[in-house]
């Protein structure tokens, strides 16, 4: 199972990460819109990423909430029928909720930085440091910590779950 350290952190400045995030990988990121259907599942979680361009992606995941560096094993399988596929998965499992979001993709490294404007929440920003075979969860916490202290982001800003945790969160306190 692919497995990678993830952190995901509030964002005050969104101008100053995306200047910081570009000087770093050299890049100026790629713009991924994207709309994740959650569904009802007993273990982990399962979601239909549909992207705006390319082939949508059903991806199932397991991570601990916590805030800070933590590891996150997933499957993914390509699909090319997004539409049928929620409609299958909404009838067998039901659905939890939908993320919106408008994310810029820096590669540093062997690391994911995603830059997020999520619908509804604000912005966000995920590292996730895609672990090699025989790479340790530690030594991806390391290149997470020295990525956070780089991008400027404070420990302070960390954020547990998922952001669609935060939706119903959200929607629960209204």
């Amino acid at each position: 199972m692919p497995s990678n350290v993830e952190i995901k952190a509030r964002v005050h400045d969104l101008l100053e990460l995306k200047a910081r995030a570009k000087t770093l990988s050299g890049d100026t990121g790629t713009i991924i819109e994207q709309e994740d259907t959650f569904f009802d599942v007993p273990n982990g979680r399962l979601k239909l990423r549909c992207l705006k361009g390319r082939p949508s992606q059903l991806i199932y995941y397991e991570r601990p909430d916590a805030s800070g560096p933590k590891l996150s094993n997933y499957y993914i399988a390509e699909t090319n029928q997004p539409k049928e596929m929620v409609v299958t998965l909404k009838h067998a499992l039901g659905i939890k909720g939908v993320v919106k979001k408008k994310r810029v993709l820096y590669l540093i490294g062997q690391t994911r930085v995603h830059v997020d404007q999520v619908e509804g929440l604000g912005d966000f920003m995920e590292l996730e440091v895609v672990l090699e075979e025989g790479q340790t969860t530690e030594y991806g916490q390391q290149i997470a910590d020295v990525l956070m202290k780089k991008l400027g982001i404070d420990k302070g800003d960390l954020v547990t779950g998922a952001y669609m945790d935060l939706i119903l969160a959200k929607n629960n306190d209204q």
